[in-house]
């Protein structure tokens, strides 16, 4: 059996009497896309902080590639490969793409240049920033050098997780990444999410869109009231299905098919 990329198990947090979540397991797998889904509320915001390091949890235990981890910044879980995109995308609207890509990771010109005078290669960084983008297939992103304030919607949205794809070595987590994108752009962010699959590269989505989870997901982790309640497949259950187990209209045993497992 596959050894998952990323877990989590009995993952608790709570805020004062507020549960935000009450003992959720997560496992995540090299080469999918988990995509996880729940009215507001159901706890899927402090599930994905505490897996990217935004938040520490209360009790429960995180693997990766089967050893303990704990993170007590987002620093720690981009580290250890964790990269994520929130639906901010905090991107610097006044840089240009290759800075952008390297926003936060900017690399020091070789000797005196870099050491004494703390010069930027920027040469370099623009090089290899057009390396990800191409090795990526975003065509849409064809001149390095253009300010991020030009760009379309959907285009700083491949900014942002070209620059997750580029440094997450293991897990990328994408958070509502089609919200407020037109038909078109939202096309070219699943055929990215893709691409990235295809790459080897497990990934999370978090999206409120039942259309496009069930394009592209493998798997489908249900939470409602701070709890998984299940793991479904767009092979077993449909939309409407899915939608009643998440407002908690139905069990999953009741939607007449069990949780998938992969092997």
């Amino acid at each position: 059996m596959t050894q998952p990329v990323l877990e989590a198990q009995g993952l608790v947090k709570t805020f004062g009497p507020v549960v935000g979540l009450a003992g959720v397991d997560i496992q995540l797998y090299p080469g999918e896309v988990l995509a996880v889904i729940g009215d507001n509320g159901a706890g899927k915001s402090t599930l994905i902080k505490c897996l990217s390091g935004a938040m520490v949890p209360d009790s429960g235990t995180m693997k990766i590639d089967g050893q303990v981890v704990s993170f007590s910044s987002t620093q720690g879980a981009r580290e250890a490969g964790i990269e994520t995109v929130y639906q901010t995308l905090a991107v610097a609207p006044a840089l240009d793409i290759a800075s952008n890509l390297f926003l936060a990771r900017e690399r020091r010109r070789k000797g005196l240049l870099g050491s004494v005078l703390r010069m930027l290669d920027t040469p370099g960084m623009k090089r290899d920033a057009k390396q990800h983008i191409d090795d990526l297939g975003i065509s849409t992103l064809q001149n390095i050098s253009q300010s991020v304030e030009t760009l379309s919607g959907g285009q700083r949205q491949a900014v942002a997780v070209a620059r997750a794809a580029a440094f997450g070595g293991k897990v990328v987590i994408l958070d509502e990444p089609t919200a407020a994108l037109g038909v078109r752009e939202t096309g070219q962010v699943l055929r990215l999410i893709r691409d990235l699959r295809d790459r080897g590269l497990a990934i999370i989505l978090i999206s409120h869109n039942m259309p496009n989870v069930f394009e592209v997901a493998d798997r489908i982790h249900i939470q409602r009231l701070g709890r998984g309640v299940g793991v479904i497949t767009p092979q077993s259950h449909t939309p409407a299905q899915a939608v009643a187990i998440m407002t908690g209209a139905v069990t999953l045993q009741e939607s007449g098919d069990v949780a998938s497992t992969r092997e």
